[in-house]
């Protein structure tokens, strides 16, 4: 594992220790409509051997109406488990991409309790481009129990989001793109107004790493200052619907601010309602 590195490891560390107890892989690849790419498919062509798949849109929670709601801890238990995950295995997510997704897992995983949990450096488009082992055999899971200590302070509810952005007490960082942010772009979303919350500063995902790796801790520093933000004070992450914001939240811990917390609702649940304020570029 790299030194340098809290939450990200390399491939070669990875290859080393396929097939170990107590290590778990999965891979949680998600993408937008206008990316024509089908994760779960993927997934079934070629995998890192052991990786287990971790659908995005399944493991939620399936009382809301938006599309990927935190599940409750019992409900998240029910999904590890049958992934033959446990909260004290070590847990290595990955992305096709590499940095997109998976952040979204990981802070998932470590809000439900477990501690040991990374992000595979490079994603699997790049182990495929080295040559590493895949697979297309199912992974074949043995029955676990994930026991789940959930960290309810690390999510942000609507009237706490509400009251943020009212009082402007605490930071707030958009993963979206910079057109939805300014309100430029359409939002994928039908019925979502578009714009930004008041306040609020862009940080899109995809400034955060290159070629799949995530930026080393100096040039996360000078992305979060350019984007005007003080990465030493609290920041609450919000993006589409709350997937991407999660790799603010990992930015941010990997540069050594542990000071992050995810509004789980997300544009989803504030562009769609019509009792929210809405700023767009001037």
């Amino acid at each position: 594992m790299d030194e340098q590195r809290r939450f990200i490891v390399s491939a070669d560390w990875l290859e080393k220790r396929l097939g170990e107890p107590g290590l778990s892989i999965v891979d949680a690849s998600w993408y937008l409509p206008a990316q024509n790419r089908n994760a779960e498919a993927e997934y079934d062509a070629a995998h890192i051997p052991g990786a287990v798949f971790f659908d995005h849109d399944l493991v939620v929670d399936t009382d809301s109406k938006l599309p990927h709601t935190l599940p409750d801890p019992l409900t998240f238990e029910r999904h590890a488990s049958s992934m033959g995950i446990t909260r004290k295995d070590t847990i290595v997510i990955y992305d096709g991409p590499g940095f997109f997704t998976a952040p979204r897992a990981w802070w998932m995983f470590r809000v439900m309790g477990a501690s040991d949990v990374f992000v595979l450096d490079g994603g699997f488009d790049r182990w495929k481009s080295e040559g590493r082992p895949v697979t297309s055999e199912p992974t074949k899971t043995a029955s676990a129990v994930f026991d789940p200590q959930f960290n309810k302070d690390a999510v942000v509810g609507f009237q706490e989001m509400r009251r943020i952005v009212e009082e402007g007490s605490v930071q707030v960082a958009d993963a979206r793109s910079k057109g939805r942010f300014d309100g430029s772009e359409p939002e994928p979303r039908e019925g979502m107004r578009s714009g930004h919350m008041p306040g609020a500063v862009s940080l899109p995902v995809m400034t955060l790493s290159d070629n799949g790796s995530l930026l080393d801790r100096q040039e996360l520093q000078r992305r979060f200052q350019e984007a005007g933000l003080d990465a030493e004070k609290p920041v609450v992450a919000t993006c589409g619907s709350g997937i991407t914001a999660a790799a603010i939240v990992l930015a941010l811990a990997e540069a050594g601010h542990d000071n992050a917390r995810l509004y789980d609702g997300s544009w989803s649940e504030w562009g769609g309602r019509d009792d929210t304020p809405v700023a767009t570029a001037e």
